[in-house]
């Protein structure tokens, strides 16, 4: 049962803003339709605040640190995250929508 309300919980917060008049249909839509990473590049800066680049570019890093079996502790220690995040990123690696699993799959894919 626990581990269902983590699964709920981790896709509800997943496809917030996803319903009608959320705008994350149209957000989608600009990210696939991005050609290369410098259009990549130039629609985060102009989207995010510096800040918000930042956190982004912190929870992918989390998530690769904890792909490759980082502790908690560790993490939070190279990465500045706080415990909240790393255990939100973990959650969502485990029981989200597969966002993450996607991208670190890519990754990956590219590095070897």
């Amino acid at each position: 049962m626990a581990q269902a309300n983590a699964t709920n919980a981790a896709t509800d917060e997943a496809t917030r803003g996803q319903g009608e008049g959320g705008g994350m249909a149209a957000l989608v839509d600009a990210l696939v339709g991005l050609s290369d990473a410098d259009e990549a590049r130039a629609f985060l800066v102009d989207l995010c605040t510096p800040r918000e680049l930042d956190d982004l570019s912190q929870r992918l890093e989390v998530a690769r640190m904890l792909d490759a079996g980082g502790s908690y502790a560790h993490i939070q220690d190279v990465t500045g995250a706080s415990a909240t995040t790393v255990a939100r990123v973990a959650r969502c690696l485990k029981y989200g929508p597969g966002g993450y699993r996607a991208v670190l799959d890519r990754l990956a894919a590219r590095e070897a």
